[in-house]
């Protein structure tokens, strides 16, 4: 079968591609079947889009969802189902969790549950061999019109995937992506990586590659090509110390190349950070979200306190890593003193840089339910975009005008600080421009 995913690209050129479609690609082309993608760019037209895929000519047409893809993608299927019939199979965090809203609107045929790679290829073999799917034939399938399906277990070994598809991800200049887990521990309850436990049923969701077979990724990587940085897109890589304690020390004697990660600070200590920075560790991203105790105890359940956040990020920037900060605001129940308290905080973490988002329920999130409960959601909340510029809830503690204040406020934070550091400020028209002019520079030589 000939696949085409459509991967949706939000805002920005460079934001970065979904992992999910190089696990599929990588996993049925080993069985035969061909796979493509078109990354569609934030101002693609659906004409355009359409006109790609009517020229490839797809049997399968893919996607892989987040909720801030649904609105677009919805659009795109429907413009290119009303020119083609072309069976449409959607997947991922959205489609998961979301999935009667997904097979509700035109063109989209079947979903994914959860986890695909079995599935995915059950999928293909099927409808080459008979055009169709029938209502529950495949666990992890769900067919438009039909019940719920089974689940599958998931994969019991990650090491028994194939790496990656490459071509398949947005890649330059040698810097590479990598995952070492799927799953998550941690029950905050804005986040859906948590959720996929619920979903199968079991609190063994969460598992690790093996450091050899890690180790064998990136091996493989430097020899097929440039490996000059390594972004590890694990949720936390911190978590498992022993794996770090065991993997650290090879990665640094075989591979030696810098990387990045994301880690939370409850599972920081200085002597990790001596062990991250030994391996090669250059850039940490920490989930702070907010400054108020109460709500990130309370609401979001981190159980972390402002001193240690404080002594994570001090210990950090001692040992030369570049630190970068996440806020989150405009939770259910936050106050404007209470936003005041996370950039108070901001102010005594000092991180290098920084994310600010407002928050957004997404659907399969302890927050999603908790919001649809106490009639923070508004009747049409399905059809508004869903960003991280804007609130979607009705508040009765934060006004649309405070949500626009304080986004304003961390925005001119932002810009000051990089004034400070590098004597500029890169809007989104200059890091066009400076990506453009690396681009023409590692091409040319």
């Amino acid at each position: 079968m000939r696949v085409l995913f459509i991967e949706l690209e939000m805002e920005r050129e460079w934001s970065l591609a979904s992992i999910g479609p190089a696990f599929l690609a990588a996993f049925v082309r080993k069985h035969g079947h061909d796979v493509l993608l078109h990354r569609s760019a934030y101002d693609e037209s659906l004409e355009k889009t359409l006109a790609v895929v009517q020229s490839i000519q797809p049997d399968i047409l893919a996607l892989s969802l987040t909720t801030r893809q649904w609105l677009r993608a919805r659009a795109v299927v429907k413009t290119i189902r009303q020119a083609i019939n072309i069976p449409t199979i959607a997947g991922g965090l959205h489609p998961t969790f979301s999935p009667e809203s997904t097979l509700g609107k035109f063109g989209f045929d079947y979903i994914c549950l959860g986890e695909g790679e079995t599935a995915f290829l059950d999928f293909l073999n099927i409808m080459e061999q008979k055009g169709y799917i029938s209502p529950d034939e495949i666990p992890n399938i769900w067919v438009k019109g039909a019940s719920r399906p089974s689940v599958r277990s998931p994969i019991s070994s990650l090491n028994d995937l194939p790496f990656m598809a490459r071509d398949m991800l947005r890649e330059k200049h040698g810097v590479a992506s990598m995952t070492t887990q799927r799953g998550c521990p941690f029950p905050c309850t804005y986040c859906a990586a948590r959720m996929y436990n619920e979903m199968y049923g079991t609190t063994q969701y969460g598992r690790r590659r093996s450091i050899n077979n890690v180790l064998a990724e990136l091996q493989h990587l430097r020899q097929t090509g440039p490996l000059n940085y390594i972004i590890f897109q694990d949720d936390t890589f911190t978590i498992q110390p022993k794996w770090l304690r065991e993997f650290l020390p090879q990665y640094k004697k075989e591979i030696h190349i810098p990387f990045s990660i994301n880690a939370r600070a409850e599972t920081i200590s200085p002597k990790m950070l001596d062990q991250l920075v030994d391996a090669g560790c250059k850039h940490i991203i920490y989930g702070v979200e907010s400054g108020s105790e109460r709500l990130r105890t309370d609401i979001m359940k981190r159980n972390v306190s402002n001193k240690h956040l404080y002594d994570v990020f001090r210990w950090s920037k001692e040992r030369g890593v570049i630190t970068t900060a996440n806020y989150m605001l405009g939770m259910p129940t936050e106050t404007p003193a209470e936003i005041e308290e996370t950039l108070a905080l901001h102010h005594q973490l000092q991180p290098h840089d920084f994310g600010y988002f407002v928050f957004y329920p997404y659907p399969g999130t302890p927050m999603y339910h908790y919001c649809k409960k106490h009639g923070y959601l508004p009747e049409d909340f399905e059809d508004i975009q869903a960003n991280h510029r804007s609130s979607v809830l009705v508040n009765n503690t934060l006004t649309d005008e405070d949500i626009e204040e304080y986004y304003q406020r961390f925005t001119h934070i932002r810009k000051q600080g990089f004034l400070k550091q590098y004597g500029q400020y890169i809007d989104e028209a200059g890091r066009k421009e400076l990506h453009r002019q690396i681009e023409y520079i590692a091409e040319t030589g």
